[in-house]
């Protein structure tokens, strides 16, 4: 145990260990980390260059040290806002830009593409929104103000207002 302990400690007693004094396996661990920990990076650093101003604070990582005494992000995340706007256009691209986001990475996680399709979900709700507030308008202008749909014609394609996307997802997506 002394001995693993001056391993690690190396010279200075910082715990991080001189590449002499690691073995094969133990090298091949520590590239392996430097290579998991360069992409997640990369991953996350796409996220954040796609989100622009819906990312709520930066990259969070995991890590793991290495035999070497390093720590190296294994693991990370990005948080964006999803919320829908108060306005169907806006909502429409602001879904857009979190689908971009989600999808930035060039190999998105099954989180990532989670993400996308509940915002996809997100912005189809938003056209049929927009489609309806045309009609309405259409209906308005042409002096037609009753509503020509009986109780007994419900729309199959018409979203409940008790809908969770319409009234915004309640907990922020990790990317």
């Amino acid at each position: 145990e002394a001995q693993e302990r001056l391993k690690y400690e190396g010279e200075n007693g910082s715990g991080i260990a001189h590449a002499k004094d690691l073995s094969e396996e133990e090298k091949r661990i520590v590239q392996q980390l430097k290579r998991v920990d360069a992409e997640t990076k990369a991953h996350e650093k796409a996220h954040i260059a796609a989100g622009a101003g819906l990312v709520q604070g930066g990259a969070t990582f995991t890590y793991k040290r290495g035999p070497d005494g390093h720590m190296y992000a294994v693991g990370g995340e990005v948080s964006l806002d999803p919320s829908p706007e108060n306005d169907p256009d806006a909502t429409i691209q602001k879904m857009q830009q979190v689908k971009r986001a989600a999808l930035a990475p060039s190999n998105p996680s099954g989180q990532d593409r989670s993400v996308a399709a509940q915002a996809a979900q997100t912005e189809s709700n938003a056209r049929i929104e927009k489609m309806r507030q045309s009609q309405e308008e259409m209906s308005e202008k042409s002096g037609n103000k009753e509503d020509s749909t009986t109780p007994d014609q419900v729309n199959p394609y018409e979203i409940s207002s008790h809908s969770p996307i319409e009234k915004g997802l309640a907990v922020d997506l990790a990317v």
